[in-house]
Order: structure tokens, then sequence, then C-alpha cells
């Protein structure tokens, strides 16, 4: 589906872009895997970012969310279930669904949509995100263990 030819106004009642976003998150470290992106297609001031895209038709989303992780960041990831989700204020026919995983095997190396990846601690996330960063989110993110 082109999404840059759909008139959205027409569209009142829910069609949404869904997005699969992991939250991958190390509990030895205690730090969450983001990624930098060059010219996100979707949100122009998107830099950093959770791994994850857009799962096929016929996917599964916890396996759509475990392929992207790995083409994005090379890593095996075991998705542990949805923890959140959230339209954004910048793109509002935009639904991302964020899962939290956990590396179950692989060595980190940005690809696909990231050239750079890097662990960070949660209380670090917000001064590299650009865009919208739900309360909620925040809340749930500071109190992993």
């Amino acid at each position: 589906m082109d999404t840059q030819n759909i008139d959205w106004k027409k569209h009142k009642g829910g069609i949404f872009v869904v997005i699969v976003l992991g939250i991958v998150y190390d509990t030895l470290t205690k730090k969450i895997l983001i990624g930098r992106r060059v010219r996100d297609p979707h949100i122009k001031e998107l830099t950093w970012a959770f791994p994850g895209g857009k799962p096929e038709y016929s996917e599964d989303l916890d396996e759509a969310v475990k392929r992207e992780v790995k083409e994005e960041t090379n890593l095996n990831v075991e998705s542990l279930g949805t923890i959140f989700a959230k339209t954004y204020p910048e793109k509002k026919e935009l639904l991302s669904i964020y899962y939290l995983c956990e590396v179950k095997s692989g060595k980190e190396k940005a690809g696909d949509d990231f050239v750079e990846l890097k662990w960070v601690k949660p209380e670090e996330l917000e001064k590299y995100f650009k865009t919208s960063f739900h309360p909620k989110l925040k809340e749930y993110i500071m109190n992993l263990n």
C-alpha cells in the first residue's frame, strides 16, 4: 500500500501504518539498545530509535519484531510480549507497538535502517530521542530490573 497517496482525513475510523519496535534490554548491564537512523521515511525528526519496522501482512507480530530487530542489529532476540502501543503527534497515521525483548544470540552490528548502535541506560534515552517519548513508556522503561 502506498501510504503517500492516501487521504488520511477521509479515514477517521482508524487506518494505521503499523510499526513493531523492540525494547532490547540487557538485564546484566541494565541497558537498552538503540540505533541511529539517517533520513527516516516517516518522521524526519527521528534520529535515534528503538529497532523495528513494518510487519508483513501474513506475519505474526511477535515474529515480525524478532525479524526486524535481527535485520537492524544482527541480534537474535526473544519477544517477551507487548508492553505499550501509541500513535505520534508528529505522524498520526503511525501506530507503534512496543515489545520487551531479550538477546538470545548474535553480535550486534548496525544494519538495514541503522548506521550506528548504542547501549544506553534508561535514564539516558531522552537525550538521544528528538521525537515524543510517551510518559507511560518512559515509566515502564525506568522500572525495568
